[in-house]
């Protein structure tokens, strides 16, 4: 092979925010929907640390009409004065260059989510433009930025200052910053923010600090429109509100008993051992814990933890030591109060935490989060203090005459649930002997492939043995294998673990999956590192779907937050000629519309009401090809909002179910449009 000369001319150094235009997904996760709000965050936290830290108690966030989204505090305002070292502004500093901001030290932020400096410059190098505002000692100051193709060099240059700040007038006493941006629809799959995505995190940022307004401002859709959307209001009554026909949508967030309020918030709807959450704060070591906890008749734990009110989904050592905190102080307690007897063990962590709703919030500094997107904390010297604080703190709550009732209740719950986790074990350890017996249940039903290597197997679970069948014929043995339900599996929404083991359908999946399931889940024992849930496109399929979801979500949340559990997407439309001239798939309406045109005169449309109609090649070219097939990825991105869906979805909330169906289902939408298509069809319309 030829020796290609190599020096160090070769090298690239990427300049400025070159870096993130060119891998973008290093700094912000991905390009797709999650990334698009992940720039909004960056803006949002810098005005979150202002409030944190007690300079800013108020604000805004407003969606334009234009695309475009501005974020606006009333802290003291990014530094206008020109930097030492770099100088320019202070502003465009910190929109300017990577790893540059004031959070390095402790001197002007005691406790940040924006560690990193990179927040508000990512933003920038991503956006089509960006605009500043400064109200900061009496004057008004601004700034913009923009994005352009340059022709000579041939790349996009991005961020780049359209003209040093400037003093724009004066502003009294008024101080903050505004930040407006409109992000660049040629590094994002979509560039349309969701508004309900937008509603969960800043309501979970006013609950997590205390006294904090945040006005959320929708100006793309009015207050009636909202309302006729969510059916929150009487169709007559909203015809008759002119205010409500032309005002934007705005909602206020504050919350005066913060994560104390937010506890209560997630429990609504739900039976409860106690009224109110039980709350504390307290410090330890300069690490600032505060936490509210509140107990279900539910049978699973909730814990949602946050670090300088950054979310961390995948937990870290706080966590430990919140749980630590629990499992110590409880049977502590127990013991103390005669609610153990001498000669029996003490409950385990488990009893204790089901059908909990916790809420941790940590403060702290040096904060070492896994990568940009923070989502598990990496300091082990947080645990210590966390539990020691959670210690304290039940300690101190339990003393309190009017709680003694409440701690009762917690440690009966903890007993019902050690008889039951004493039943499952032994149940368990009955399966395990009769190890055999359950291999053979798996014949006939699970196809296995033929590879040992999990990182490159797939599992398919198929609705029904019809198109398991078919997805058997259309597999390739060596990495694909095919489970087949032969019901509908139990709804474990409020399922204790022994009841959901009793379901086969579950049994099945676990076996086949090979990696337990509960507590004693253990990723690394995973058989398959894609599990894809394969449902007809109709109300069962969906209602399959979302059961499975669910159980994954409560018994393995290790195997979503991993990233293995996806949606097969087979398509609903094939468009064809008679003559077989030409055959295209459509997966959605909007498809089907560009396929016809494709296709032409002479179309014929078959609309596919599950996976049984198709042939093993057709569902093989459409569904399970690697090459060519639609797989949704499974993600928790938000673990409240994913939290509070199941809930509504699965739970027994039958209010908070239909206003969900009011505001986002279209059960006539598909057969509307395919009336549609049959009368172009017949008038010989090219679409």
């Amino acid at each position: 092979m030829a020796q290609q000369h190599y020096d160090a001319g070769d090298i690239t150094i990427l300049e400025g925010l070159d870096a993130v235009r060119l891998r973008p997904g290093m700094y912000i996760g991905s390009t797709g929907t999650r990334g698009l709000h992940h720039i909004l965050w960056e803006i949002v936290d810098n005005a979150i640390d202002e409030a944190a830290n007690g300079y800013a108690d108020k604000i805004g966030v407003t969606l334009h009409k234009d695309g475009s989204v501005s974020v606006e505090d009333n802290g003291r305002g990014i530094p206008t004065d020109i930097h030492p070292k770099t100088k320019v502004s202070g502003v465009q500093v910190v929109f300017t260059q990577l790893h540059a901001g004031g959070k390095f030290d402790e001197h002007n932020y005691s406790f940040s989510g924006g560690l990193h400096g990179v927040g508000a410059s990512v933003t920038n190098a991503l956006s089509k433009w960006l605009k500043v505002r400064v109200n900061k000692d009496g004057d008004t100051w601004e700034m913009a930025f923009h994005s352009y193709f340059d022709e000579k060099k041939q790349k996009t240059e991005s961020g780049v200052p359209v003209a040093p700040l400037k003093k724009t007038g004066k502003c009294g006493k008024a101080h903050g910053t505004l930040v407006q941006f409109l992000p660049d629809d040629t590094v994002f799959s979509s560039v349309e923010f969701q508004l309900s995505t937008v509603e969960h995190r800043l309501r979970e940022l006013a609950f997590l600090n205390k006294g904090l307004t945040i006005v959320l401002t929708d100006e793309r859709i009015t207050m009636n429109e909202y309302a006729e959307k969510t059916g929150a209001d009487d169709g007559e009554a909203r015809q008759l509100d002119l205010m409500g026909a032309t005002q934007p949508y705005s909602v206020t967030y504050c919350y005066q008993g913060g994560i104390a309020d937010f506890a209560a918030y997630l429990n609504e709807g739900k039976s409860r051992l106690y009224s109110q959450p039980l709350y504390y704060k307290g410090e330890r070591d300069g690490i600032y814990v505060e936490f509210a906890i509140q107990h279900t008749g539910e049978f699973t734990e909730n814990l949602f933890s946050f670090v300088n009110n950054i979310p961390t989904p995948e937990g870290g050592f706080h966590e430990m030591g919140f749980r630590g905190g629990i499992t110590r102080m409880l049977n502590d307690y127990a013991r103390d109060n005669k609610l153990i007897k001498d000669k029996d063990p003490n409950f385990l962590g488990d009893d204790f935490r089901e059908g909990i709703t916790a809420v941790l919030s940590v403060k702290m500094k040096n904060v070492q989060f896994e990568g940009q997107t923070k989502t598990k904390l990496g300091n082990p010297e947080a645990r210590a203090p966390v539990e020691s604080v959670v210690v304290e703190g039940l300690r101190e709550l339990a003393a309190q005459a009017k709680n003694k009732k409440t701690f009762d209740e917690i440690i009966k719950k903890a007993q019902g649930a050690a008889r039951v986790r004493i039943a499952a074990r032994q149940a368990k350890d009955t399966a395990r002997a009769k190890n055999s017996i359950d291999s053979l249940q798996l014949v006939g039903k699970l196809a296995a492939c033929s590879g040992r290597k999990p990182e490159l197997n797939e599992l398919f679970i198929v609705e029904g043995d019809s198109a398991g069948g078919t997805a058997k014929q259309a597999r390739v043995r060596q990495f694909q294998s095919i489970l087949p339900l032969r019901g509908k599996p139990l709804n474990v929404e409020k399922k204790r673990l022994d009841q959901v083991l009793a379901n086969e359908e579950i049994r099945t999946i676990i076996s086949a999956l090979g990696a337990g399931v509960g507590n004693d889940f253990n990723l690394d024992k995973l058989n398959y590192h894609k599990v894809i849930i394969l449902s007809d496109a109709d109300q069962d399929g969906f209602h399959i779907r979302c059961i499975l979801l669910t159980f994954f979500f409560r018994y393995m949340r290790e195997l979503v937050n991993a990233g293995h559990v996806y949606i097969g997407m087979p398509p609903l439309y094939k468009v064809y000629r008679a003559n077989g001239s030409a055959e295209e798939y459509a997966y959605d309406e909007k498809e089907l519309a560009e396929k016809i045109e494709k296709v032409g005169r002479g179309y014929l449309v078959q609309r596919y009401k599950g996976l049984g109609e198709m042939s093993a090649e057709q569902l093989w070219k459409t569904t399970m090809d690697p090459m060519r097939r639609n797989l949704t990825q499974v993600t928790i991105e938000d673990a409240v909002a994913a939290e509070d869906m199941i809930t509504t979805l699965m739970g027994d909330r039958v209010e908070g179910r239909k206003e969900f169906l009011n505001r986002n289902a279209n059960f006539n939408k598909t057969d509307a449009f395919m009336d549609k298509v049959k009368i172009r069809k017949e008038d010989g319309d090219e679409a």
